[in-house]
């Protein structure tokens, strides 16, 4: 793999010809117009052209790719490093409003060194016309992808480069704010090196997936498959929760801790259709996993928290669950939490980090969503770490599932002085899956037979089966009648159910 900053990536219309079916790519370009440049200025964008054959740093067009048109905007690191004066951010622009318009995907391919200096105020203020046009899109529902190619650094990075649906990257890839030279000469040390790195920011959850160009045609293809599934109707699921059943809440305790229980990518490659994973699996430590995918044929944005490694929930996983969340909205798709965690970091850095705010900005964005969300207890369900992930209009939980407001140890160490009394206090406390069906929590209570560790994918195919039902049941509902539904649920969460 080459390092940071060595070695260019292919030029934009290398780029375009690998994407785009033979043939398959119509220009949108008009011709860029430079009001006020100054002969040295001048010169510079003929130099530009003549090395490049563009008469831009970026070129915009519609490509076929695989038969299915794909609105492209490909920057040219030849022409002046990429950078973004009026008429490239005006061509820009232009392409996101036309895709719009036209219920086109855009796949944005940046490379850049920033804003040009040569423009000033001028064009660093266009970032911002690029934004609304991007938001505006995304507004209608309508995907917005992003490729960031070696360099993409300053206004680019910080506007329509990173504000894709599905974020990707080159290996290797240099990408940040400040370039390395500006910030030696501004803070008078040098930037440790990979922290701008496309890896890095993978491993925190800032880039969804990490491969090289030519990789790049397959993974959009699996993306805009995710997106574009049609929803198949299913039946209406069972009416209500199980009475009448009860587990032990020691006994389930113990089995979700089982090493090999099977965790929520296990449940995706059992479960799911088709998925496609955003981000690097489970971060630096295991702690949290994004996917696109589809249940039943029905497509719906995942994010589910990851058992193993050795990384605590943390209060940047939280942010990710809040990023996830709003790009289901974005695209109008059901947004699938899954649970299971050992619960939050505690530490003084997560007390730093707020991860307690980071909690009640997750109720409050899973609460006020408006696109259907469907919660998953998987397994574990300790403390904040899982209630964040639990606001949703329906919840399914697998039989051994359990959630509680701190792992049983810590509710004896509490009430008792000494972690002796856990199992007494499991089950004393509710903690269990039918005991949470009891108090309106739980709609569906998933089989373990007996244990999920022990059938891992014919119990993935039953959560499976249940999230496609879920889904199906939420999609045809009214958006205000299921809104409505949601805010009369979490009212009444708590209150034994009568009979």
């Amino acid at each position: 793999m080459r390092g940071v900053g060595e070695e260019r990536g292919p030029s934009a219309g290398e780029l375009i010809g690998m994407l785009a079916d033979p043939g398959g790519f119509r220009c949108w370009d008009e011709p860029a117009v430079h009001p006020g440049a100054d002969d040295a200025y001048t010169a510079s964008l003929a130099k530009a052209a003549a090395r490049t054959g563009l008469d831009e740093a970026v070129t915009t067009g519609l490509a076929l790719v695989d038969g299915v048109p794909v609105a492209l905007i490909a920057s040219e690191f030849g022409f002046l490093g990429g950078s973004i004066g009026v008429a490239t951010a005006e061509r820009i622009t232009r392409a996101v409003e036309r895709a719009t318009a036209e219920r086109l995907p855009v796949l944005a391919l940046p490379v850049s060194g920033g804003t040009r200096m040569q423009e000033g105020s001028a064009a660093f203020l266009c970032m911002v016309r690029v934004t609304a046009a991007v938001q505006a899109h995304q507004a209608a529902g309508l995907p917005y992808l992003t490729y960031l190619r070696n360099p993409t650094m300053g206004g680019v990075f910080a506007s329509w480069g990173t504000l894709g649906h599905v974020v990707a990257a080159e290996p290797g890839a240099r990408l940040g704010f400040l370039g390395p030279r500006v910030y030696e000469e501004l803070r008078g040390v040098r930037l440790p090196p990979g922290v701008q790195r496309s890896e890095t920011l993978a491993a925190r959850g800032l880039v969804d997936a990490v491969l090289p160009p030519q990789e790049l045609r397959g993974h959009l293809l699996r993306v805009l498959s995710v997106l574009g599934a049609a929803p198949v109707p299913q039946p209406q699921p069972p009416s209500g929760p199980p009475t009448g059943v009860t587990a032990d809440a020691w006994d389930s305790v113990r089995r979700t801790r089982r090493p090999d229980r099977p965790g929520t990518r296990e449940l995706l490659d059992a479960a799911a259709d088709e998925y496609v994973p955003l981000g690097a699996p489970g971060g630096e430590g295991g702690a949290l996993l994004r996917a696109l995918a589809v249940f039943g044929g029905s497509p719906a944005v995942v994010v589910g928290q990851q058992r193993g490694g050795d990384r605590p929930f943390t209060a940047a996983d939280l942010r990710s669950v809040r990023r996830t969340a709003r790009t289901a909205q974005q695209l109008g798709l059901p947004l699938v939490t899954v649970v299971d965690t050992a619960g939050a970091e505690l530490s003084v850095q997560a007390e730093l980090d707020g991860i307690a705010v980071e909690i009640a900005h997750c109720l409050s964005t899973l609460t006020a969503l408006r696109t259907p969300v469907l919660a998953v207890l998987l397994g574990q369900g300790s403390g904040g770490g899982a209630l964040a992930l639990l606001p949703a209009d329906r919840v399914i939980a697998a039989e051994h599932a359990w959630l509680a407001p701190l792992p049983p140890e810590g509710a004896s160490a509490i009430v008792h002085r000494d972690g002796e009394h856990a199992a007494e206090l499991a089950r004393a406390q509710g903690i269990g899956a039918y005991d949470l069906a009891a108090v309106g929590l739980v709609d569906e209570v998933v089989a373990e037979h007996p244990d999920a560790a022990d059938e891992p994918v014919p119990f993935g195919a039953r959560v499976g089966r249940a999230v496609a039902l879920a889904l199906g049941s939420l999609a045809a509902l009214p958006v205000e009648q299921r809104l409505a539904a949601r805010a009369a649920r979490n009212r009444r969460l708590g209150d034994r159910r009568e009979g």
